[in-house]
């Protein structure tokens, strides 16, 4: 029986470290011990060479005995670390213990998972063959970490609000939708965490936060998953201003901390740094040609760019398509979109110079949003209105538009302080701090389309 456990082990890195400090065909007094997947094997006369690979790093092992091992198998090893003649800093085995025994061969050793069906599908053998790959997931997650630092160090408290939900809202978007047995009723997974984190922000907390799964049952993109994670935080007593700034620090932490403030994404060369540039939503679409309030004039101004708008059926849907199609596209630098027409904005204040531009702005870089952000209404009356505004666009074919949220405004009736409130997409930002084509590259297990029966890959076959 193989063993259970392989106590007092040490990462590869460290006992390399030590290996490091001796001479060229010298070995060191001191035993440790390591353990990991042996990827490579060599043979010279009576020794034999192998490759170990753990989390932390490789290491060669030079065996004196026979080794009776095959690629990918898991094994522990005791030994004395030093170089060998050819100066490779190594472990020299005195003890070696088989842990796990692979059943399957490794894909090729030197080119790794060149399938990108195999790498999404089996990501554990993209992992286990890519110490690039590994570097990646290890990437997100100190992002992740230095996103919950930094609000935490600026006295925001982490929360956890409900992902199964009577009713959804907090952003344009249909649900997924399941059912209670216990509860005999519908219930919607999460398409953001805006509403009960507002809900936080009525009852006293004042800066809170989630780092959170939020799922949306829409389109399949290089930027788009229906399970993504993004954090969400507000802020009593800021605004939008407040908030810009705010987004601008948490991302350049997020992308210095790794090395990454200047990076190559989707073959343009970005600089993170702030102070981003700053665009008005209707000034963006101005210097396009083609902003108007009148429905029929906007929807003949895109139609005349070459723009199809069979799927626009009401003038807020024809500005979004204007946007996305005319100005997204090309804001490639970091750039902050703000000032939105209200009818795009059902949870804004409206600014202080006109009532149909709201305080929004969303962040974008290289031509692909990553943040959405607001001064966050606070006045139930107004809320109840949005809210009624937002039915009108869904009568009119927009399904995605808020459904309303009843016990949402019941609660804005007791009182909100005025609030500034971001949502960052971490897929998204992690796909630009490491210049990372798709999304399905920096989520371990993206959901994927089934594979048709008959497939070669499905179903698998069990192992021998």
């Amino acid at each position: 029986m193989l063993p259970k456990r392989f106590p007092e082990r040490e990462e590869i890195a460290a006992v390399r470290s030590e290996a490091e400090k001796a001479e060229p065909g010298e070995s060191l007094d001191d035993e440790h011990r390591v353990a990991g997947r042996v990827m490579a094997r060599r043979e010279m006369g009576k020794l034999t060479f192998l490759d170990l690979v753990d989390r932390s790093g490789r290491i060669q092992l030079i065996a004196r005995d026979k080794v009776d091992l095959d690629l990918g198998d898991i094994v522990g090893v005791t030994g004395q670390p030093g170089r060998s003649k050819r100066g490779e800093p190594s472990l020299e085995v005195t003890e070696l213990e088989l842990l796990a025994k692979i059943r399957r061969p490794l894909p090729d050793t030197f080119h790794g998972v060149t399938d990108l069906e195999t790498r999404y599908r089996q990501r554990y053998l993209d992992l286990l063959m890519s110490e690039e790959s590994r570097a990646l997931a290890a990437t997100r997650t100190r992002i992740v970490q230095e996103t919950r630092a930094y609000l935490d160090g600026e006295g925001f408290l982490e929360v956890e609000t409900p992902i199964l939900q009577p009713r959804y809202g907090g952003g344009f978007a249909e649900p997924f939708v399941t059912h209670s047995n216990e509860l005999d009723a519908d219930l919607y997974l999460r398409i953001a965490d805006e509403l009960y984190l507002k809900r936080l922000i009525v009852g006293g907390l004042e800066k809170v936060y989630e780092l959170a799964k939020d799922f949306r049952n829409e389109s399949i993109s290089y930027k788009h998953s229906p399970e993504f994670t993004q954090v969400e935080w507000y802020e009593a007593y800021a605004d939008y201003r407040d908030t810009m700034e705010r987004t601008e620090a948490l991302v350049f932490r997020a992308a210095e901390v790794v090395g990454a403030t200047k990076v190559t994404f989707r073959g343009l060369d970005i600089d993170l740094s702030p102070p981003w540039q700053r665009v008005k939503f209707i000034e963006a679409l101005e210097s396009k040609g083609i902003w108007s309030r009148d429905e029929a004039e906007l929807r003949s101004k895109l139609q005349g760019a070459g723009v199809d708008t069979d799927r626009d059926r009401s003038w807020a849907q024809l500005a979004d398509h204007a946007y996305s199609h005319f100005v997204e596209p090309e804001l490639i630098q970091p750039t902050i979109v703000h000032d939105w027409p209200i009818e795009l904005s059902p949870f804004a204040r409206t600014t202080d110079d006109d009532e149909t531009i709201v305080e929004r702005f969303e962040c974008v870089v290289g031509g692909m949003e990553f943040a959405n952000a607001f001064s966050e209404l606070n006045d139930a009356e107004e809320q109840a209105q949005r809210f009624a505004m937002q039915e009108a666009e869904r009568e009119a074919g927009a399904e995605e538009s808020e459904p309303g949220d009843p016990d949402f405004v019941e609660a804005l009736s007791y009182g909100m302080p005025p609030t500034g409130g971001c949502g960052i997409g971490i897929d998204r930002l992690t796909m630009a701090i490491t210049g990372s084509d798709a999304i399905r590259d920096v989520i371990l297990f993206p959901a994927l389309r089934e594979l048709p029966r008959g497939n070669p890959g499905f179903p698998r076959e069990p192992p021998p």
